[in-house]
């Protein structure tokens, strides 16, 4: 790949700090070769060529740093400074996923633009869109030495496990103190080998541009994820000649690859033959920006689809095609099940029985040929893009006159069960005693939340029953604890959605929906809110406990009899905590509610004032839980 030198001819000195800003800022997308012919009245083009530099830093500064965030600032990159280590990993990783989400803005500017049919040239010019849409870079964060490295390293390797591309840059101590004790000295770069595709330090100053464009090429290129560049104390501040210094581009965009054709027919031929088919649209479809065909397979061939947790929008779960209120159904018994960038884990049960049947034929679509053939040998596997390989899909259906029966018995057994389901939570919902359960509180929640906003959530029951009653009609637009589980991503999450939405879309809303346990392990960044003056809706669904609590009588009549630490059960937290003081200790907006009329009024407030954050702070029922489950082989992260 050629390098370009961007520093003229001089004698001048340069510090490390400033190299290492440099590069970041000139880690550009190049066009892939074979679009420079485009043509057409599409002047609205090069809304599309952002550049691919970095244009935010999360970080917690410190020695040795602190002078990389201050060169980043100067060069025009922003910096958002956290109060602890893992929401700042977290607040890199949903920049980049909330990033995407300009790119809805972007099409629907050029659609209105356009306003006719497209030419050969004008679908040329589309096709370069749409690569430039996928250009994707990674999350970059900052990290001190030691403690603050392994502080990060859970946030790190949630966005390995989620498959997100994360850049860490993490300051050690000087070379020439190695093994001696320095400060804060510890192996970094091995430790950080665990939760990376890529982890190396540069050997000088001179090597930190070709280092940083690998670490970016590593992190975006095949399944994504996070990649480490550890830069020593005294390179920092170390100075060098300005001209010994080649800024190297960014790498192209990722290929884009495709499946096998007799794989394709192959897979096409079972889809046909299906009796009970279901499709299942995880966050790789999402990531893939596969929306557009997907959506074309569930109502060309009016087939029932299913989104895991972060696959939720591609297909808007309001689509009468979409079966998530018959979840269990829809998985113990469908024949012949298409994995769309969704991995057979534990949210998915394993592919195994009693939650499927023991003959059912697997469809997978995956990026990662290593993921094919996990845990259950797959009946066809197509590896590729995503969002190419569903092309490659309808492409082969079309070749015949085919679709499934709306009026078959699997859809009425799917249609029966989801309106059995959809009334007991509609009851639940319904229920006027106090304090409130989860279901009213949701269902309130819903009411009002706008189609486009963000919805950020974590927590164990908020989480899991949340994601049933919380609406998503655009891809892109939930983050929650994701395939690590990881507890404390939830504010990181928000304010970094909160940030590009402020600088691409002000008017949209982030709803940042936290169990009351969730909420404590990084309540703090709600100063970071609050400094930034971001918008945010915070919503802390309180039931005194991480799954279950006691209510304040309870409590007290328990601390009569022995020390807490004795007989307090494990899950309980302190009672009626008043969350919402810390958002107006900020200078935030705090409402403490105990009925839906107070909810409704308190959300109504907030949605309307997007000056000032806030917080809701909701009590409901200690003992709280979700509606009676199926069957005695569901774990507790099943849902009907």
């Amino acid at each position: 790949m050629p390098d370009s030198n961007f520093a003229e001819r001089s004698e001048e000195q340069v510090s490390g700090a400033k190299v290492i800003a440099q590069a970041l800022k000139t880690q550009r997308l190049k066009e892939r070769e074979g679009c420079g012919d485009v043509v057409g009245p599409w002047e609205f083009i090069p809304l599309f060529f952002v550049p691919q530099d970095v244009e935010y830093i999360f970080g917690i500064v410190g020695i040795p740093v602190t002078e990389i965030a201050i060169a980043a600032q100067q060069l025009g990159i922003k910096y958002i400074g956290m109060r602890n280590e893992q929401a700042e990993h977290v607040c890199a990783k949903e920049k980049d996923v909330v990033g995407w989400t300009r790119l809805c803005l972007i099409r629907s500017f050029a659609e209105e633009r356009q306003g006719r049919k497209r030419t050969a040239a004008q679908e040329k010019s589309r096709a370069l869109v749409q690569l430039l849409k996928r250009a994707i870079k990674p999350g970059v964060c900052l990290v001190v030495s030691g403690p603050g490295l392994i502080h990060a390293l859970g946030g790190m390797a949630n966005a390995n496990m989620n498959c997100w591309p994360l850049l860490m840059i993490g300051g050690s101590s000087e070379r020439n103190q190695e093994t001696m004790g320095a400060f804060q000295e510890f192996p970094q770069v091995e430790a950080c080998r665990l939760y990376t595709k890529f982890s190396a330090r540069p050997s000088s100053i001179e090597a930190i541009p070709f280092v940083i464009e690998k670490a970016v090429r590593t992190s975006i290129y095949g399944r994504p994820g996070a990649c480490y560049v550890d830069i020593p104390a005294d390179f920092v501040n170390l100075q060098v000649n300005v001209n010994s210094i080649k800024y190297t581009e960014c790498c192209m965009s990722p290929p884009i690859s495709m499946a096998e054709t007799s794989a394709v027919r192959m897979a096409a031929s079972v889809i046909r033959n299906a009796k009970q088919p279901l499709l299942i649209i995880g966050k790789g479809a999402a990531y893939a920006h596969a929306e557009e065909n997907i959506k074309k397979l569930v109502e060309q061939y009016k087939l029932p689809f299913l989104p895991t947790p972060m696959g939720k929008g591609v297909v808007p779960d309001n689509h009468p095609n979409c079966v998530g209120a018959a979840r269990s159904r829809a998985l113990q018994f469908a024949d012949v099940i298409v994995l769309f960038g969704a991995r057979l884990n534990w949210i998915l049960h394993f592919g195994l029985p009693p939650r499927y049947q023991p003959d059912v034929k697997f469809i997978q679509v995956d990026i990662c040929a290593e993921e094919l053939g996990n845990n259950v040998k797959p009946a066809v596997t197509l590896l590729g893009d995503i969002s190419a390989v569903s092309k490659q899909l309808l492409e082969e259906l079309d070749k015949t006159s085919w679709e499934y029966p709306p009026e078959s018995k699997w859809w009425k057994t799917l249609r029966e069960k989801m309106k059995s389901n959809e009334a007991a939570s509609k009851e639940l919902a319904s229920k006027k005693s106090l304090p409130m359960n989860y279901y009213t509180v949701f269902y309130h929640i819903q009411e009002q939340l706008p189609r486009d906003c963000f919805v950020v959530s974590e927590g164990a029951n908020t989480m899991d029953i949340g994601r049933t009653v919380l609406q998503n009609y655009l891809p892109r637009h939930r983050l929650d604890a994701g395939s690590f589980g990881t507890m404390g991503v939830g504010l990181g999450f928000a304010i970094a959605a909160a940030m590009v939405a402020k600088d691409r879309s002000p008017r949209q809303r982030v709803i940042c929906v936290e169990g009351d346990s969730a909420f404590g392990f990084s309540g703090m960044e709600v100063e970071t809110i609050c400094r930034y003056n971001l918008p945010i809706i915070l919503l802390v669904v309180n039931n005194n406990g991480i799954y279950q609590g006691f209510d304040m009588d309870a409590w007290k009549e328990t601390l009569k009899f022995r020390d807490p630490t004795a007989v307090v059960p494990p899950m309980c937290l302190l009672p009626n905590s008043h969350y919402e003081q810390v958002m107006t200790a900020f200078g935030g907006k705090g409402y403490f509610v105990e009925t839906p009329e107070e909810l409704q009024k308190s959300l109504r407030q907030s949605l309307a004032d997007t000056s000032k954050p806030s917080l809701i702070n909701i009590m409901i029922e200690p003992q709280a839980t979700r509606k009676a489950q199926a069957g005695h082989f569901l774990p507790p992260y099943g849902s009907v």
